[in-house]
């Protein structure tokens, strides 16, 4: 955690002593002015300076379930709008990935307020308000509430877009959240799917060892191919050697981006050996004015059995 004995940077705030979180500054792998949220069960990390909630993992874990880019530790994003750091982390874009060119002139990197620049960090009772400039394309400020529960191992996260600046667009809430390499990955399928075998294939490539088996998705990270797929049910799981982690999207009525997907999960090739599993808000025409919010919850589970299988179907129950 980078941070000496003693150190002023450390401290406890008393409003989250009171419900038993504590928020304390921290160093974390070469970066100042960090956050480390803990409710005695789970801690998270947030990197205001990269716009990240770095990481998250159970208390006394040496390792957390985030994947973070050691190579990138320190550093800072780039003043050239035309190139993106994968830094790790948690982070949201706005979605659909269509709609960018239209905004800022260019289908890739990111919408620069989104994912290229330091948040204003606010503490808060059960952890922190972080808050970006305006992007200068969307003309949308985000917000993002990032809070513990008091007594269970779970972190919330409520995201919030409000449109202050230009002409209206159409966005959904798109959260972003890089894992460490996982012995399976699992997505609880809707009970009646839109899509065929409940699923979406967004990338040419099939997930490695994919099976379907009692309403779950399983699968592993592909070690050779570039892999995407999509569905329609709002919960997933996340089974790593130590841990599983619990992620459920707050879903509702309305139009979802990529053909109606509310869930997704990425696998990325070798060398670089992390996963994406993203939550999907509805679609809203937003004017100046509007603001659109979005849920995402994390739960955090010690691994109880070898088999990865059987801890996704537990998670996910």
């Amino acid at each position: 955690m980078d941070r000496p004995p003693g150190s002023p940077e450390a401290r406890i705030s008393p409003a989250t002593q009171q419900i038993s979180i504590s928020v304390e500054r921290i160093n974390y792998h070469g970066w100042s002015d960090c956050y480390l949220l803990s409710n005695g069960k789970v801690e998270a990390v947030v990197v205001p300076a990269i716009g990240r909630v770095m990481q998250l993992r159970l208390v006394g874990s040496a390792e957390g379930a985030f994947w973070e880019n050691r190579a990138l530790d320190g550093q800072l994003h780039t003043a050239d709008p035309n190139e993106w750091i994968n830094f790790g982390g948690d982070k949201c874009w706005p979605a659909p990935q269509a709609v960018w060119t239209e905004r800022q002139g260019r289908d890739w990197p990111p919408p620069v307020a989104f994912d290229a620049g330091p948040v204003a960090a606010v503490t808060r009772i059960r952890g922190l308000e972080l808050t970006s400039p305006i992007d200068p394309g969307f003309g949308i400020q985000v917000v993002r509430h990032v809070e513990l529960d008091a007594e269970q191992p779970i972190l919330r996260i409520e995201t919030e877009y409000r449109k202050l600046l230009g002409g209206a667009v159409r966005v959904g809430i798109w959260t972003i959240t890089q894992l460490r390499e996982p012995e399976r990955v699992a997505i609880l399928l809707a009970a009646k799917s839109k899509f065929e075998n409940g699923y979406h294939r967004l990338l040419a490539a099939s997930p490695a060892e994919l099976k379907i088996d009692r309403g779950l998705l399983i699968f592993k990270r592909h070690t050779r191919q570039y892999v995407k797929v999509g569905t329609d049910g709002s919960s997933m799981a996340w089974v790593g050697a130590n841990c599983v982690v619990r992620i459920d999207a707050e879903a509702g009525p309305g139009e979802y981006p990529d053909d109606g997907c509310v869930t997704e999960v990425y696998t990325n090739p070798d060398p670089q050996k992390y996963v994406e599993l993203e939550t999907l808000g509805s679609l809203h025409m937003m004017s100046v004015g509007d603001r659109i919010r979005q849920a995402t919850v994390y739960t955090v589970t010690p691994r109880s059995t070898p088999d990865a299988e059987s801890e996704a179907r537990k998670a996910l129950r």
